[in-house]
């Protein structure tokens, strides 16, 4: 289980580092409150408050064994128009959450654009008019963290100084912590609170399998596939419904997109 470390007040270094990550750890749900605590006291000893959405396209807040809502009642967003995770549109309308698609590794943002460590030509064409509104701060320090069969996590640190616009000093001091803490805790969230199983475990698919769903998943169709690999058209056919079988799918539809949640079809061009 988490250990209770609440009050954690510890130098920097290779053992602070290392108790502030099992501060934050999940190994079962009774440990997401103590968790969430320890997570809410990194970010308020740093001058931030933060903001946890372990997957940006379900419409359930997070909660701990006990169903409290973590975001209100252990990371005290409480005010009129705060409880951001009432909003399921934002998750859409946000410029936050929406960078999270296209963007891995921890950035901040404001209503001038998205600073990251290299830059990402995705986030550039992101529409940032109505910054404020629309992401309910000024500038925030983003941690995305990508998850098994395409789960994404989205977490934002806001200034406690809510007028502050400018985070870069935050973000080079603290952007590397906050992303690991951050996702340690998401990790074991979703590990703890997962039930359901979707896809078979240990499925294996053979290297013409994947290469037949390759081309399906770009629109090729079995006649076009079977000319491009010079093989016939039942012989496609069979490929892509034994890839089928083996992720347990209704249809051609379903086992594209579950091979492509195994990570099968890489990175779409």
């Amino acid at each position: 289980m988490a250990t209770n470390v609440v009050e954690l007040r510890t130098p920097q270094g290779r053992e602070s580092l290392e108790r502030l990550l099992d501060s934050v750890t999940i190994t079962c749900p009774e440990d997401i409150h103590d968790a969430a605590l320890n997570l809410a006291r990194i970010a308020q000893e740093r001058g931030m408050q933060i903001a946890v959405c372990d997957d940006i396209s379900s419409k359930e807040p997070m909660v701990d064994a006990d169903g409290t809502v973590l975001n209100a009642d252990i990371f005290r967003w409480l005010d009129d128009g705060a409880r951001w995770w009432e909003d399921h549109r934002l998750a859409l309308h946000s410029p936050l959450p929406r960078a999270c698609r296209y963007e891995s590794e921890p950035f901040w943002a404001n209503a001038q654009g998205f600073n990251t460590r290299w830059r990402n030509h995705y986030l550039a064409e992101i529409d940032l008019n109505d910054f404020e509104k629309r992401s309910l701060c000024k500038a925030a320090i983003v941690v995305p963290v990508h998850l098994p069969f395409g789960q994404i996590s989205a977490s934002s640190f806001i200034s406690m100084d809510r007028e502050k616009e400018d985070l870069s000093a935050e973000f080079a001091e603290y952007g590397a912590l906050f992303a690991m803490v951050t996702r340690c805790f998401v990790a074991g969230y979703v590990q703890a609170n997962r039930t359901k199983r979707r896809i078979p475990s240990d499925c294996v698919l053979s290297k013409r399998e994947v290469e037949c769903l390759r081309w399906a998943a770009i629109g090729k169709t079995d006649k076009e596939i079977s000319m491009i690999l010079n093989r016939s058209h039942a012989t496609i056919r069979y490929h892509i419904h034994r890839a089928g079988e083996k992720l347990d799918s209704v249809n051609r539809a379903q086992t594209i997109f579950k091979a492509g949640q195994l990570g099968y079809l890489g990175a779409s061009d």
